[in-house]
C-alpha cells in the first residue's frame, strides 16, 4: 500500500505548508508548523459512502441501553482505586511521570500479575532490550516465563505482532520513542505522537485490550507532546514522589470511567513497589514532642481522606523583599492567606520570609488545607507549638470567614481512628450528633480560631 501524502500545518492559525520550516509565513509563530497527513480523494468517497449507509439513528437518553462495565483486577490494589476500581476492556491509559519515578516497575508488576491471572499479556518497549527487562524482572522476583515482551519502535511491527499474539494487556514505553511509516519526522515529533496514539487507540477499541502508554515529561512536570494525546485517550495517571522519597503517589487526572484526582499511594522497596493502604501513617511524622510550625490537617483524594502534616516556617527577611516559598501547596494561596491574616487579626508578616511544606510530597490543591496552612504560620511566627491531639481543615475566605469543606463527618472519622481528640472546624460542619470521644471546636470567624491557642 502506497505511503500517504504528508503536509504540515501551522497549530496557531491552521495555514498549510508543503514542507517545514521554522516559522508559520502566515501567522509568525515559531516551532508551530506539525506533519500531518493528507487523506486521499478515494478514502474521503469511502468515507461518505461509509456514513451515508449507516444505520445510526437519533434516540433518548431515557432509551439508551446502560451497560455494566466489567472490570478486570490489576493485581494492585491502589492501581484499581486511582482507575476507578480496576481495568476497563477497551480502555487506554496514559501514565507520566520523571524519569525514574517507577512506572515500568509499575507496570511490568501489573502485568506479571496478569498473567498469573491466565490473561494474554504483552510488554513492547521502545527503548529498552528484552534483556534489560529481563534483568528487572528478575530483580523484583517476578515469574519471567509468562512475561511475553517485544522490543521494537516501529509502530506497523508493533500492531502485526498484536494482531498474532492478541494479547489482552499491551504496555507501551514510551509512545514518544515509536514512530509510523507513515509520517517522516522523527520519533517523538508531535505528528508521531498523534498517530501512533490513535492507531493504538483504534487497536483498543477493536478488541476489547486494555492498552498502557508510558508518556514522557517535559521539564514542568506535564507530559510531552500535543495536548490532543490526553485527550484520544480514557484514563491520565500522574506519578508523583521525590526521587529522595520512597514513597509514590499515583494520581488520576481525567478517567471516563471513573472519579478523578482518586489517589493511589506506593512505597518503592527493593522488591518494586509496594501498596500503602494506610497513607495516614506514613504521611504524618510522629514527633516525640510538640514543636512549633507543625499542623495536622485532614485532606481528601477523591473518595479517600488521609492525614498529612503541614509544616511552616516563618524567619525575618534578610533582603527587601520577603519570600513566599512551598512545596506541595499553591504559592499565590499563600500569599492570599497572609494578605488576610494581615487584613482581619492584624498579624503582619510583610517582614518575614514564609516556607510552607507539605511532608511525604503530597500534592494539596483543595481549599481545605486553608485553615491548617495559616495555624502553622501563627505557630511558626510565635514559635507555640500546636497540641499534638488537634487537627484542623476548613477553607478561608476573604472576608476572614471560615467556610465548610466536602466530607467533613468523613475527615473526622479518620483523624478519630488515629487517635486525634480535639479538632477546630467550620461551624457548618458540626456533625449533628456530634463525634465520640472528640472535642470539636467550630468556628465562623478567622478570629475565633486563634482564640486560646496561641495565648
Amino acid at each position: 500500500m502506497a505511503k500517504p501524502k504528508t503536509r504540515f500545518q501551522c497549530n496557531e492559525c491552521g495555514a498549510v505548508a508543503p514542507k517545514w520550516t521554522g516559522q508559520c509565513t502566515d501567522c509568525g509563530a515559531w516551532n508551530s508548523l506539525v506533519e500531518t497527513t493528507v487523506p486521499s480523494a478515494t478514502s474521503v468517497r469511502a468515507r461518505f459512502r461509509a456514513v451515508a449507509a449507516s444505520d445510526s439513528t437519533v434516540t433518548s437518553l431515557s432509551d439508551a441501553k446502560i451497560d455494566a462495565l466489567p472490570r478486570v483486577r490489576s493485581g494492585s490494589g491502589e492501581l484499581d482505586r486511582a482507575v476507578g476500581g480496576g481495568l476497563v476492556p477497551g480502555s487506554i491509559v496514559l501514565i507520566g511521570g520523571d524519569p525514574g519515578i517507577g512506572k515500568s516497575t509499575l507496570l511490568i508488576q501489573v502485568l506479571s500479575s496478569l498473567a498469573t491471572d491466565g490473561l494474554r499479556t504483552l510488554y513492547v518497549s521502545a527503548e529498552e532490550s528484552a534483556g534489560q527487562i529481563a534483568m528487572r524482572a528478575e530483580r523484583l522476583g517476578l515469574p519471567r516465563a509468562a512475561l511475553q515482551v517485544l522490543a521494537e519502535n516501529r509502530m506497523e511491527r508493533i500492531l502485526s505482532v498484536c494482531a498474532e499474539e492478541r494479547p489482552q494487556a499491551l504496555v507501551v514505553d514510551s509512545i514518544q520513542t515509536v514512530y509510523t511509516d507513515w509520517l517522516q519526522s522523527a520519533p517523538g515529533a508531535v505528528g508521531q505522537v498523534r498517530e501512533c496514539a490513535a492507531q493504538l487507540v483504534r487497536f483498543a477499541k477493536e478488541t476489547d485490550s486494555v492498552v498502557f502508554l508510558v508518556g514522557h515529561v517535559t521539564k514542568e512536570g506535564a507530559l510531552a507532546g500535543p495536548r490532543v494525546l490526553e485527550h484520544m485517550v480514557d484514563t491520565v495517571l500522574y506519578f508523583e514522589g521525590e526521587s529522595s522519597d520512597r514513597h509514590r503517589v499515583i494520581r488520576a487526572v481525567k478517567n471516563r470511567f471513573g472519579a478523578v484526582n482518586e489517589l493511589g499511594v506506593f512505597a518503592m522497596t527493593d522488591r518494586g513497589l509496594r501498596e500503602v493502604s494506610n497513607p495516614s501513617a506514613i504521611f504524618l511524622a510522629g514527633h516525640e514532642q510538640p514543636v512549633s510550625g507543625s499542623v495536622i490537617m485532614v485532606t481528601r483524594e477523591g473518595t479517600r481522606p488521609f492525614l498529612v502534616e503541614v509544616q511552616a516556617l516563618v524567619d525575618g527577611a534578610m533582603g527587601g523583599y520577603p519570600r513566599r516559598v512551598t512545596v506541595g501547596l499553591d504559592s499565590n494561596r499563600l500569599a492570599m492567606l497572609l494578605a488576610v491574616l494581615h487584613r482581619h487579626v492584624g498579624i503582619a508578616t510583610s517582614d518575614q520570609d514564609v516556607f510552607v511544606n507539605v511532608v511525604g510530597g503530597v500534592r494539596i490543591t483543595e481549599t481545605a488545607a486553608d485553615l491548617a496552612v495559616l495555624l502553622a504560620v501563627m505557630s511558626s511566627l510565635r514559635d507555640r507549638p500546636i497540641p499534638r491531639d488537634l487537627v484542623v481543615f476548613g477553607e478561608t475566605g476573604l472576608s476572614g470567614e471560615i467556610r465548610p469543606v466536602q466530607s467533613g463527618m468523613e475527615r473526622l472519622k479518620e483523624a478519630a481512628k488515629h487517635g486525634f481528640r480535639r479538632a477546630v472546624i467550620p461551624r457548618a460542619n458540626r456533625p449533628k450528633g456530634g463525634l465520640e470521644d472528640m472535642q470539636l471546636k467550630t468556628v465562623q470567624r478567622l478570629a475565633e480560631v486563634l482564640d486560646g491557642l496561641f495565648d
